[in-house]
């Protein structure tokens, strides 16, 4: 009897290792994972849904300059009240990813359904908190939410900043998602138009032509590698080019820390706006090689003049 009893549990296995395997086609279920960026194997496994909101939570703080600090807040404050998913219900007529109410001064429900304004709502609110960042972060949380349950924010500190480190590009390619439905194609234009949403219009300038968030749409770079132009670099016009300044975001002058913000924002949004590509500084990340980061080939190897530092690639599925 234990005999088959084994037999039976090693057949179920088997069976439901080959549903998701070749039931989608030999893809995968779609999925992301946050690994750290310390080595010491801390691990988060999150929903294409769930990482697309995180990245939008994170980009939104960064283009308001707020520290990494005030994006691991505010990412462990919408675990706790949705779970990082845009909920169109809660108690009363809390709504979204924080579970904001418009009764009580929030915005109005279809700007609160919004993540980007729902998040820049959260982080209007938590400037205003002195010393916000040398507070507990179930304080700091709290102060913004007023919470019955203040507690309950600290078991997602861990979680929260793992996708901060990751999110805000202080710890390099260590966002992956792998989509096993894939199939669809993407949109440059849709991806152009989520980038301003999230980041602000100045994200798709080069650092000559840049504007301030807020101060209107994009205008067309003038280096003929931008997103707007029709030469842009590779995909052959499914290519959206990203440029990389310094001064931008939460890393202030570095760089490469701007670089995988943007990179990691991409893989994040991969599955909702079909990016089936993106390559920074090197390092390449496909959705249909098992949503790992590996070493780009040809041209794009590490140490080349076209390694791609100033530049994120993000080549949309056909």
């Amino acid at each position: 009897m234990l005999r088959l009893g084994a037999a039976f549990v090693v057949l179920l296995a088997l069976a439901g290792y080959l549903v998701v395997r070749y039931g989608t086609g030999g893809r995968t279920a779609a999925r992301c994972t946050v690994v750290s960026g310390d080595g010491d194997g801390a691990v988060y496994r999150l929903s294409p849904q769930q990482a697309g909101n995180a990245a939008t939570i994170s980009a939104v703080g960064t283009s308001r300059g707020m520290p990494e600090r005030a994006v691991t807040i505010a990412l462990a404050t919408a675990l706790q009240e949705s779970h990082l998913d845009n909920l169109d219900h809660g108690d009363r007529d809390s709504l979204g990813l924080f579970q904001q109410r418009p009764s009580q001064g929030w915005g109005s429900s279809a700007e609160i359904m919004d993540p980007a304004y729902a998040a820049g709502a959260f982080y209007a609110h938590l400037a205003k908190v002195p010393g916000y960042s040398r507070l507990p972060l179930t304080v700091a949380a709290q102060r913004v939410q007023h919470s019955g349950y203040p507690q309950a924010y600290a078991k997602h500190e861990p979680h929260a900043t793992l996708l901060a480190a990751a999110l805000t590009g202080r710890a390099a390619a260590t966002l992956t998602c792998e989509d096993g439905s894939l199939d669809r194609p993407g949109d440059p234009a849709r991806v152009r138009r989520a980038l301003v949403h999230d980041f602000g219009s100045g994200v798709l300038e080069t650092a000559a032509s840049s504007v301030p968030r807020g101060a209107g749409a994009a205008s067309p770079a003038a280096d003929p590698r931008s997103s707007s132009s029709p030469q842009a670099a590779g995909g052959g016009g499914r290519s959206v080019t990203v440029p990389v300044r310094a001064g931008a975001g939460t890393g202030g002058g570095d760089v490469r820390r701007r670089g995988w913000e943007l990179a990691h924002w991409a893989v994040a949004n991969s599955s909702r706006l079909g990016i089936a590509q993106v390559s920074y500084g090197g390092r390449q990340w496909s959705a249909d090689s098992g949503g790992a980061w590996r070493t780009a080939d040809g041209d794009d190897k590490p140490g080349t003049a076209a390694a791609g530092t100033d530049r994120v690639v993000i080549v949309t599925a056909r």
